[in-house]
């Protein structure tokens, strides 16, 4: 435990259920925290909850744009020194068939899903630690596309690029993986039409939505020495639905 006590991550998008989950559990390995989101609600409460400064910080950020995450750069670097692991959580879900799709859909979804884990990741990159650990967010969308979701399925699939890319670009001194859920127990889930939300439950080998938590206890693996080997993966943390 003591070995992770003065560790330090950054995720985004920390007001979702599963960054939410994932703080959770690097506070529990004592590691230190600087949370983002472009929402002001809930994060100063997951922050106090956290026991706040000077081991938890909440900081807005829209990731769309390159200054705000150099901006939570500058913040990292004045607070902590430099960055142990990257989480990329912020992300942007719709239900969007194909005619209805405009051009604003698209690049809004592109520009959040995409473009915000490129441009945290490149405000970051200077305070990366060696032995450091990059985890971006996928998606099962990105890897086997998604009715009505193309938009987000895209960026997806652009994010499981960019981190084998990245896994290139970085090494040896940081490792970059990407986990990729399936359905999993949000709010996301909670929109869906109830018979479709049992039918796509129905076509999972385990009869069941994933946990924000189950989600969380696989990139803590990825951000720690039990992976040390691992890089350019993307883990499926779906139930079984892919193979299907």
């Amino acid at each position: 435990m003591s070995k992770q006590r003065h560790k330090t991550a950054v995720i985004t998008g920390a007001a979702g259920e599963i960054p939410t989950a994932i703080a959770k559990l690097f506070h529990k390995r004592n590691i230190r925290l600087m949370l983002t989101d472009i929402s002001n609600d809930v994060l100063p409460t997951l922050v106090n909850s956290l026991g706040g400064e000077p081991n938890c910080y909440g900081v807005r950020q829209d990731v769309t744009k390159m200054e705000d995450a150099e901006r939570i750069a500058a913040t990292c670097k004045d607070v902590f020194g430099q960055v142990d692991y990257i989480v990329t959580g912020a992300g942007l879900y719709q239900h969007l068939p194909l005619e209805e799709i405009a051009e604003a859909d698209w690049r809004t979804s592109l520009a959040i899903n995409l473009d915000g884990v490129f441009f945290t990741i490149q405000a970051l990159r200077p305070l990366l630690s060696e032995d450091s650990s990059i985890v971006n967010i996928a998606s099962l969308a990105g890897q086997r596309g998604s009715l009505n979701h193309t938009p987000y399925a895209t960026a997806k699939g652009g994010v499981l690029t960019l981190t084998r890319s990245l896994a290139q670009e970085l090494a040896p001194r940081t490792r970059v993986n990407a986990i990729s859920p399936g359905l999993i127990d949000t709010r996301m889930m909670e929109s869906l039409d109830a018979a479709k939300r049992q039918a796509m439950i129905g076509t999972t080998p385990l009869q069941r939505l994933g946990r924000p938590d189950e989600i969380a206890s696989v990139v803590s693996f990825l951000c720690s020495d039990a992976a040390s080997f691992m890089t350019g993966e993307s883990l499926q943390v779906n139930g079984g639905l892919y193979v299907n």
